[in-house]
């Protein structure tokens, strides 16, 4: 089995050889910790290496992402089998799972530890592809992210340092194998001999307990198990004496949210991550201050996403295309991939920039480069030496002639008492559109809560319709559900 030296270096090195050099430094420590069943390295290594046998030749593998201890061996089996595992969510709709399969061009599938063949065609992997996410598309079709080997260990060597992960530690699951920060849960663990552990579906709704009942050490989570913490009053201060280590991805982390999470863990460092799928896991960090008085203050009562991680590059980009305080985060590096599953997704993606003008598309047909930078869609701008992000490009509207942000919408519905969090989307109307807000917390009569926010807000951007909700409702990444707020409007 190789050292873990080598098993982040070289054209060779895989996920499957990280592993596989935790195995040997540690055959009997715990590898997974479910509710009712502990498994050590050795167990679950011999158990991927039977789906490895069953898989034969296969190079692209679908995995049912139910959970389980058959889901953990179906994945690092495709891995020992040489494939790039293709996770699909078993409760989305039969349809898109199909679909995404087949765009995948997946030639096996693990469910429940059965392995079956599938349609595609086996492929050589070009560029020994680790794994395969489907992300949301402006079409509404999902685009495939291939996530190579060289791209996932350059994370994983920073990140186990980063994190100060190793025997000992106890690691959270709460991203589903269908979201990109799963990586790091898995990987996180099992490169540095740490034990991952999964939550009971009633844990899941009991952060807290979860945190303190399984003695985690590194939790990993959306910011939106802040706010089911906070609503359900058990984030009491001191309340997670053991918990080292804290990070928050997914979405935009507030500033109230850091504060209750950090009294409570008070032994905990604080981390604010970010980084889209295209970049591996994670690609910027900041880390909260200790002392309450040394936080900044942000314009829109977010934590920054801070500076980039070592090896990845970054550049703001305005309008023009030229850098810039404020505009389109763009980042490079080893973590980058290589281009959209679909050839065609790439359009628009790339950018080179020379210095000495305006930064310049990646022509059609032509495979992005490592020179090239991607376009992330996220606006972000510098605020006293860290990039704080400001919410997607693509929800950015035009509302009676002014450009509108609508995280700054959801910014100011948070600074009004008694709404703990917010939503806000666009609906298109016949002489433009209207902005629509959903609001938890402690319910106010709508004068009320549209009074206060004539005192924050231009009056243009008070939205046109206002309504409380028990919760806002989350997609399976446990991030903020758009569409389903949408919905909410008839």
């Amino acid at each position: 089995m190789p050292s873990a030296e080598s098993s982040f270096a070289g054209p060779a090195a895989t996920l499957a050889g990280l592993v596989a050099a935790t195995v040997a430094r540690h055959p009997d420590a715990i590898a997974v910790e479910l509710p009712d069943e502990a498994v050590t390295y050795r167990r679950l290594w011999d158990l991927a290496g039977g789906v490895a046998c069953r898989l034969g030749a296969a190079t692209r593998v679908g995995l049912e992402a139910g959970g389980g201890l058959a889901t953990y061996a179906g994945y690092l089996g495709a891995l020992r089998a040489g494939a790039a595992v293709v996770p699909v969510d078993p409760r989305q709709p039969a349809g898109r799972a199909a679909d995404i399969l087949r765009r995948a061009g997946v030639d096996a599938f693990v469910s429940r530890g059965d392995v079956e063949s599938y349609g595609g065609e086996a492929r050589q992997e070009s560029g020994a592809v680790a794994y395969i996410l489907f992300t949301s598309g402006s079409t509404g079709v999902p685009k495939g992210v291939p996530i190579t080997h060289r791209n996932a260990l350059a994370f994983l060597a920073t990140a186990l340092d980063r994190y100060e992960l190793g025997p000992g530690s106890r690691v959270s699951h709460t991203f589903a194998l269908t979201f990109d920060m799963s990586v790091l849960d898995l990987f996180g663990a099992w490169g540095s001999g740490a034990t991952l552990v999964v939550p009971s579906p009633g844990e899941r709704l009991l952060p807290v307990d979860y945190v303190v009942g399984r003695r985690l050490t590194h939790l990993a989570a959306a910011p939106s198990l802040v706010s089911l913490a906070m609503r359900t009053r058990m984030l009491s201060p001191g309340s997670m004496p053991d918990l080292r280590w804290s990070l928050f991805a997914g979405e935009a982390l507030r500033q109230d949210q850091a504060a209750a999470w950090s009294a409570a863990a008070a032994g905990s460092v604080v981390e604010n991550i970010y980084g889209p799928t295209e970049a591996t896991v994670v690609c910027l960090g900041y880390r909260l201050p200790a002392a309450p008085g040394d936080r900044p203050v942000t314009r829109n009562g977010t934590v920054p996403i801070g500076a980039a991680l070592p090896g990845v590059d970054t550049l703001i980009l305005d309008d023009r295309g030229r850098p810039a305080g404020e505009g389109e985060l763009c980042v490079r590096g080893p973590q980058r991939f290589h281009g959209y599953l679909d050839p065609e997704d790439d359009a628009g993606r790339f950018v080179e920039f020379a210095g000495d003008g305006p930064a310049r598309g990646v022509p059609p047909g032509v495979r992005p480069a490592d020179r090239h930078w991607y376009r992330t869609g996220d606006q972000v701008r510098i605020e006293d030496g860290s990039i704080v992000y400001l919410g997607r490009r693509d929800r950015q509207r035009k509302l009676r002639g002014h450009r509108v942000e609508l995280g700054e919408v959801e910014g100011a519905l948070r600074t009004v008492p008694g709404v703990l969090d917010s939503a806000v989307v666009w609906r298109d109307t016949f002489d433009g559109g209207e902005l629509l807000a959903v609001c938890t917390g402690e319910e106010r009569p709508e004068p009320v809560l549209r009074r206060a926010l004539k005192e924050r807000l231009p009056a243009y951007l008070v939205p046109a319709g206002l309504r409380w909700a028990a919760q806002l409702p989350l997609n399976a990444n446990g991030k903020t559900d758009y569409a389903a707020v949408r919905a909410l409007w008839p």
